[in-house]
């Protein structure tokens, strides 16, 4: 027997909407066709798939016994289709990931020098977003890998560590603090801080690690972006938490860092990729090279930045 498709797609919607009406308006067709449709697939199965009332319709015994097999034929097809879509993008040579603006700076350039030198011809778009952003990015295809703070993962992911960055203070050369080996967040709840907003993975982060202490500290200021904590603090209103990996050339801008301790606090990025989905011959190419940069897993990056 031949697989009906659109007969089965048909059913799949009427069953799953409740009618005829919204299963055709789903599919984007007529009343009509999705009749004739599911009038086609009953015909080739020799049953009868629903029961009809003038008011409302229900599955029959075979029916029911369809449903699961239907949904589970077309979920098939589909990650079929997809994976001769992401073939397809192979030969075009095209990469798509998702990363977080720090790591788009501070570690693909090198990587992306040796990728390119491997695959001459390759075209790459590079989604620069949020670590949150990064993980939504990822779970809907639009990127095929992320590389991201792996704590931000709440997609069920496939995750793999590749550095540990440490937070850091960061305040003006001349501050009181500067020059000490380690602050602890005790030395800090006197001075006015600024700190990321909710639902941003640092944010989430810190807020977790400090526990109800955080709420003994003094935020006085909330920001989006590292760099703009940066400029407050280069204004000598505030001090900022930030990670290492976003830290540059403080010196230039009459900035320091300085560690944190009681609690020392880091996090741990590292890579996005759908479970089922198998990597494409450029992204294998692009995460070995990756890897080759922070070769054990997790590694510090204070150590690897040496």
């Amino acid at each position: 027997m031949k697989v009906d498709i659109p007969g089965l797609e048909a059913f799949l919607s009427i069953a799953d909407l409740g009618s005829f009406r919204r299963g055709a308006a789903h599919l984007n067709l007529s009343q009509t066709a999705v009749s004739h449709r599911l009038r086609k697939l009953e015909e080739s199965l020799g049953v009868k798939l629903f029961t009809r009332t003038t008011r409302q319709i229900g599955l029959t015994q075979a029916g029911a016994e369809l449903l699961p097999s239907a949904r589970a034929l077309l979920k098939d097809f589909e990650h079929q289709l997809d994976q001769i879509s992401r073939r397809h993008r192979d030969e075009q040579s095209i990469l798509t990931l998702a990363c977080m603006p720090t790591i788009a700076v501070h570690v693909l350039p090198d990587v992306f020098a040796g990728f390119m030198q491997q695959n001459p011809s390759a075209k790459v778009r590079i989604f620069d977003r949020s670590a949150t952003e990064i993980g939504e990015t990822v779970a809907s295809g639009e990127a095929e890998f992320g590389v991201a703070i792996l704590a931000a993962n709440r997609w069920g992911l496939a995750t793999e560590p590749l550095l540990t960055d440490e937070y850091l203070l960061v305040c003006p050369a001349d501050h009181v603090l500067a020059g000490r080996e380690s602050v602890t967040w005790s030395d800090l709840e006197k001075f006015p801080l600024i700190r990321c907003t909710e639902r941003t993975a640092n944010r989430i982060i810190v807020d977790e690690a400090l526990g109800v202490r955080a709420e003994r500290m003094n935020w006085t200021y909330e920001v989006q972006h590292t760099m703009t904590a940066f400029m407050l603090v280069q204004g000598g209103i505030g001090l900022a938490i930030a990670p290492r990996l976003a830290i540059v050339n403080l010196q230039s801008t009459g900035l320091t860092a300085i560690p944190l301790a009681r609690p020392r606090l880091t996090r741990t990025v590292g890579l996005l990729s759908r479970k089922s989905d198998p990597p494409s011959a450029l992204a294998q190419s692009f995460q070995r090279i990756l890897r080759s940069k922070f070769p054990k897993a997790g590694a510090c990056l204070e150590n690897q930045a040496g």
